[in-house]
């Protein structure tokens, strides 16, 4: 049994919906589990139609969900064969309810975390839906299972964590059983709490959904199909024409994801890791590639760098009190803020006085910034960027740090962080750097390549 995971653009169209149906009939011996995104930018779309409402925008609202409904319309029937008249009442149906919601909005006037969950799980449960029609249509015996009945979170809405031993209960229960004789189709993303309420996993979570699905039922690999050949050297944004990584760990693939490779979502490696499942990040657009395999293990490699992972849109915090010279307690004041307005901080670098880290999410910035004012002083520098190094044979060869400090030395690194894990060497510089950093740095380590790893 395996899991395979369909992103957005995967299913965004009728002509890709169909690249799908063929890819998944050549896997059916394997008895597959389909996850599908939203499609296209579905969800995008969704979540401004739900701040025009809430705004006092019905109008613009409406008329965003108008232009959902008929892409919906217009792409789902197309696929739907002999059942396209039952999957448009689906579809009317939940367009329906959403214009109601869209009105309700625009009259009280505020958007809560929990209806804009109930909003922004639409796109999932549309797709999944449409898939299972358009699988039907060309003679796969598909079920289609709503992810709230199986994927069980916690109530914090937007950001939910899975209850994963009831959601694997469920999981092993539910749809394995199913699974044994048809395709089942569930949308990604979304799960529901124990009392029935709509949540999501945040956003890029149906990568994570496809993980906790095979650990729960155990499956023998984990397939990521996206519009990308695998995992990259470099991010094709910044610097098109990196190489494929044919072969990665789990370790490594979580640095890599954590610090920018959008290709994958950091929370899926952890049930992967767990129940030691391989995972494969694929091409629906060129499905005979052969993609980056990620496994507890990775093969040895030559190269002592395996991709140049980079985050955009940073911002520095330097924090300062001189009255905390010899006395405990400053760092725990510090993180205590950030606790208190559920913030992750990214990269940290300390001295006797003095603390510099870096956010990526600025949506609390401001309620930070005051809060920590109260004890030290604070500077703030917005618009940089991380460039992370990840690699297992980082930790093995003297000299990475400073071969690559030399093809920078004509940039301003603004922190340096040697990761615990011992796989990463990451730094900060301005963003406005980064594509010429990361030409740099991937001609120094990339030039010549480990065939064995490397496409």
């Amino acid at each position: 049994m395996i899991v395979m995971k369909f992103g957005g653009t995967s299913v965004e169209s009728e002509e890709a919906v169909a690249r799908v149906t063929s890819i998944v009939k050549t896997q059916v011996h394997r008895r597959p589990i389909v996850i599908v995104s939203a499609m296209g930018k579905t969800t995008n779309k969704l979540l401004a139609a739900a701040h025009e409402a809430a705004a006092g925008r019905r109008d613009q609202a409406l008329a965003i969900v108008d232009e959902l409904r008929a892409h919906h319309l217009l792409h789902g029937l197309a696929l739907a064969g002999p059942a396209a008249a039952e999957l448009d009442r689906y579809i009317r149906t939940h367009f329906d309810w959403l214009d109601e919601l869209v009105k309700g909005l625009s009259v009280v006037g505020e958007l809560s975390p929990r209806s804009m969950d109930a909003i922004a799980s639409v796109g999932e449960r549309l797709s999944s839906l449409v898939v299972s029609f358009a699988f039907r249509a060309a003679g796969l015996d598909a079920t289609h299972v709503d992810a709230r009945r199986v994927i069980l979170t916690d109530d914090r809405f937007t950001q939910a964590q899975p209850l994963f031993e009831q959601t694997y209960a469920l999981l092993k229960e539910r749809v394995r059983p199913i699974a044994e004789t048809s395709v089942v189709v569930m949308g990604g993303f979304i799960g529901a709490t124990e009392d029935g309420h709509t949540t999501t996993l945040g956003r890029g979570g149906s990568d994570f959904s496809a993980a906790i699905a095979a650990a729960g039922v155990d499956a023998e690999e984990i397939q990521i199909w996206t519009d990308v050949d695998g995992m990259l050297t470099a991010d094709p944004r910044i610097m098109p024409g990196g190489r494929r990584v044919k072969s990665i760990s789990f370790a490594e693939a979580s640095e890599m994801a954590y610090f920018g490779a959008k290709v994958l979502h950091p929370a899926t490696i952890l049930p992967a890791f767990e129940k030691n499942i391989p995972v494969l990040i694929l091409n629906s657009r060129r499905p005979d590639v052969e993609g980056t395999r990620i496994t507890a293990l990775a093969m040895p490699c030559k190269n002592p760098v395996k991709s140049i992972s980079c985050k955009r849109q940073i911002t520095i915090l330097n924090i300062r009190s001189t009255r905390m010279l010899m006395a405990h307690g400053f760092m725990r004041r510090i993180f205590e803020v950030f606790d208190r307005f559920e913030t992750s901080v990214d990269m940290v670098s300390t001295s006797e006085v003095s603390v510099s880290l870096t956010l990526d999410n600025a949506e609390n910035l401001d309620r930070i910034h005051d809060d920590l004012r109260q004890f030290s002083e604070v500077t703030l520098e917005e618009n940089q960027a991380i460039v992370c190094l990840v690699g297992e044979n980082i930790r093995h060869t003297p000299g990475i740090a400073g071969r690559a400090f030399q093809v920078l030395s004509n940039k301003n690194i603004r922190m340096i962080s040697q990761g615990a894990s011992l796989l990463n060497l990451g730094f900060v510089i301005a963003d406005k750097d980064l594509p010429d950093a990361v030409s740099a740095l991937h001609k120094e380590f990339f030039s010549e390549v480990d065939p064995a790893v490397f496409a």
